[in-house]
């Protein structure tokens, strides 16, 4: 846990603040996004029949990412979970199941504490506390391969292990079986991969918005590149 937070630490320092959000595409009926920048998905509106996911738009392979979940105070139901997964990760079922790790395609754990993947469950962490706001982070390393967890600022350790042996695109993924849930991205933040990609992070920072990026008196290579940072 410690070297977590080492980790997470360097980051902070080293890295650059990452804009990525919910992918309206990658969703059924049974999740609303809300906001311009679709940063918060709302689960079942009205009552909840079965389970909903949705995938962020950061495809996350190569690369060091860190991203917090704001969980709404309404935590609670069958499984509320946090995780990762590849484009075949399942994004809704009509009952009540533990999505994100129900088979080899995403690998996350509950707000019941268990650390699943492939069908399997193993505790990981003490249960949350239901109905009680809580911040959930998730450190993803290419590099080592690992996904770790953080809940209100602590490291709860490593969850996964040999995720840079998965073959297929990996991308930030939340799931809800609870009526009217939300889950909120706050802090997100990457390393860099190069020195061109700081240049770019540095100019994204004091834009941060396409309609900006399109009034700058550069080629659209240019802002097509820039944009793939807010995606």
């Amino acid at each position: 846990m410690v070297q977590c937070q080492s980790d997470l630490m360097s980051l902070m320092l080293q890295g650059c603040d990452d804009y990525w959000a919910w992918n309206k595409q990658e969703k059924l009926h049974e999740v609303k996004l809300i906001g311009n920048r679709h940063q918060t998905a709302h689960f079942h509106p009205k009552w909840s029949n079965g389970t909903a996911a949705v995938r962020g738009t950061r495809c996350l392979n190569y690369g060091t990412h860190y991203w917090e979940i704001r969980v709404s105070q309404r935590l609670f139901g069958t499984s509320m979970m946090f995780g990762v997964g590849t484009k075949n990760a399942c994004l809704h079922v009509d009952s009540f199941v533990n999505l994100i790790g129900e088979d080899d395609h995403s690998w996350g754990i509950s707000h019941k504490g268990i650390a699943w993947h492939d069908g399997k469950g193993r505790n990981f962490t003490k249960p949350f506390r239901e109905n009680e706001a809580t911040t959930v982070g998730m450190l993803f390393d290419w590099q080592k391969g690992t996904l770790s967890y953080f809940k209100d600022g602590e490291s709860l350790g490593v969850a996964f292990t040999g995720l840079n042996r998965v073959n297929q695109e990996l991308y930030p993924i939340v799931s809800s079986t609870a009526a009217k849930t939300e889950m909120t991205l706050g802090r997100r933040r990457r390393l860099y991969h190069s020195l061109q990609d700081r240049c770019r992070a540095a100019i994204v920072s004091k834009v941060q918005e396409p309609k900006k990026i399109d009034a700058l008196p550069i080629p659209n290579i240019m802002r097509s590149f820039l944009k793939e940072t807010l995606r």
